[in-house]
């Protein structure tokens, strides 16, 4: 009988320990903190804050992997949440590249929060990022990508033609469309491609201009060619995440929006103050007159799409559906404003 008592206080003990055992997560990310990142640093402080520390987070940036390798450490388990970018292996993640499509009329970040969760929601995108072992937790939204550059502005579509512009995914394929060369190195190898003129004009973020340093190397910035943006999730590794206790995951869960929230908040405030950045800086803000951004429209927006919606068929995801669900959950986006 003593002997099944103490047993049994083992087992309630054991149990107790189970249930509260401290959870440590590594992240890969890379560059350095910025806005881009702000999701991830604030997840990291809320799950550490509702478990009183015992759910915690590591971000690293560039310590554990490259960012053009990060889907593939996920899939091995080398960490268990990292950030990736779509262009830089669309082979290995087609689903979410339909959000890269340029011109597909996103107007602010949280309309791009969310044609991004309908997507990442969609079953499709959920089994081609299991064959990574890869679960989809949040996007990483941005503005619509502009361009710096040295010399005369690219103002005009001749202009275009001949350009060595930095630009990946479905924006590479737009300003090709337009006769430009474009490149993906990455944006960590961006301002060095600027500097020794590997590279005319770089398309960016707001954040990733100054955080990469091409705004430094610019004589001009475009304010409103806005041809499209990047979709860089943010995953976890699937086995991490199942093998969390349901309390963490609760917490894990339950602290995204919050994450984002604060993410839009703070990006918020650099778009605020990006002309005092322009003019600190020295850089020309350029307006594109609405004929050329018409004519560039044209020649890179229904094309891409429709290419894109027939590669995917062929390889039998369900590309059109992809395409309607983003303009549909783009136009109660709109509707809700």
């Amino acid at each position: 009988m003593k002997l099944l008592k103490k047993l049994s206080v083992i087992t309630i003990i054991f149990c107790f320990i189970t249930e509260t055992f401290a959870e440590e997560w590594n992240v890969s990310v890379w560059g350095k903190r910025r806005a881009f990142t702000e999701h991830i640093e604030k997840l990291a402080e809320l799950v550490s804050e509702k478990t009183n520390g015992e759910f915690t987070m590591n971000i690293s940036y560039g310590g554990l992997s490259k960012n053009r390798e990060n889907l593939d450490g996920i899939s091995i388990g080398a960490f268990e949440m990292a950030q990736f970018c779509a262009g830089y292996h669309p082979d290995k993640n087609r689903v979410v590249t339909v959000l890269e499509l340029p011109f597909l009329g996103v107007e602010n970040l949280e309309q791009e929060v969310a044609v991004s969760s309908a997507v990442y929601a969609h079953p499709a995108a959920t089994e081609e990022m299991a064959q990574w072992n890869a679960k989809l937790l949040m996007t990483s939204p941005m503005p619509q990508y502009n361009l710096v550059g040295t010399g005369k502005p690219r103002d005009t579509l001749e202009a275009f033609n001949g350009m060595r512009v930095r630009a990946t995914g479905g924006l590479g394929k737009a300003f090709k469309a337009a006769g430009a060369v474009p490149t993906s190195v990455t944006a960590t190898e961006a301002y060095q491609a600027m500097e020794s003129g590997v590279v005319d004009t770089v398309a960016f973020a707001q954040h990733a201009h100054l955080s990469f340093g091409t705004i430094n190397q610019a004589d001009w910035w475009t304010a409103n060619l806005n041809p499209g943006t990047v979709n860089c999730p943010v995953v976890v590794n699937i086995d991490a995440y199942e093998g969390l206790s349901k309390k963490h995951k609760d917490v894990l869960d339950g602290s995204i929006k919050e994450a984002l929230d604060h993410y839009l908040d703070n990006y918020g405030k650099l778009l605020d103050k990006w002309d005092s950045v322009l003019a600190e800086k020295g850089v020309k803000k350029i307006n594109i007159s609405n004929d050329v951004i018409n004519a560039f429209r044209a020649k890179a927006a229904d094309p891409i799409r429709d290419a894109w919606i027939a590669d995917m068929e062929k390889q039998g995801l369900p590309g059109q559906e992809l395409y309607d669900l983003v303009q549909s959950t783009l136009a109660k986006a709109k509707a809700g404003n």
